[in-house]
């Protein structure tokens, strides 16, 4: 059974060594996307979403982080919207600007978008417990999370989105296995839907 999409023609894929796009004191870039408007934008969302329902198992044991970082507008949110509706999310996704914090369950695990523009600081986070929504069975988009300052553990994947126009470029890190192993599942996602193909249908994609 495959999951109908539409063709994607407008996402460019750029491949870059660890080593080749280091310097010195900066984190290595494992991915760089060029993504040329926001369906493109969503795209990238949608590709992470079925990497993830396919590495449900993974996550449930180990938890997964996600970080997305970049000026306002830039398409941190954009992401996260097209992520939960991609792992099946029909209902309102909201930002969490002023809340801090959403919660969705998909599939097994539990789903907590933070977003840390207006904490105060790493004060904040460890006053308002946010710490003990992370870990085992619980996918955690952070929005801003350099706002945490070092109270948050190294992300999975981390996204950095720079605003290049009408589209964006994501630069993409990750510091762990699944991490890796995600990333490079969404960045064939993509490539499947350059090509004008279809996904094939995760092995989890039950949501509540």
């Amino acid at each position: 059974m495959n999951v109908p999409v539409s063709p994607v023609s407008y996402v460019s894929v750029f491949h870059y060594g660890l080593q080749s796009m280091a310097n010195a004191g900066a984190e290595p870039v494992k991915q760089l996307l060029k993504l040329i408007d926001p369906l493109a934008t969503d795209a990238l969302g949608g590709a992470l979403a079925a990497a993830l329902l396919d590495n449900v198992d993974a996550i449930g044991a180990a938890g997964f982080q996600l970080y997305l970082s970049g000026d306002l507008g830039a398409g941190k949110t954009a992401i996260v919207r097209a992520l939960l509706r991609g792992m099946g999310v029909s209902g309102a996704v909201k930002s969490p600007t002023f809340a801090l914090l959403e919660p969705y369950t998909v599939s097994s695990l539990d789903f907590y978008h933070f977003d840390f523009y207006r904490l105060k600081g790493a004060a904040e986070f460890d006053s308002a417990g946010f710490r003990d929504w992370f870990g085992p069975g619980r996918i955690c988009a952070v929005e801003w999370p350099e706002r945490a300052g070092a109270r948050l553990a190294k992300a999975d994947i981390s996204v950095e989105l720079t605003v290049a126009g009408e589209g964006r470029l994501a630069a993409l890190h990750t510091s762990s296995e699944l991490g890796e192993r995600c990333l490079n599942h969404a960045v064939a996602n993509l490539q499947m839907l350059d090509d004008g193909l279809s996904l094939p249908a995760p092995a989890h994609s039950s949501s509540r």
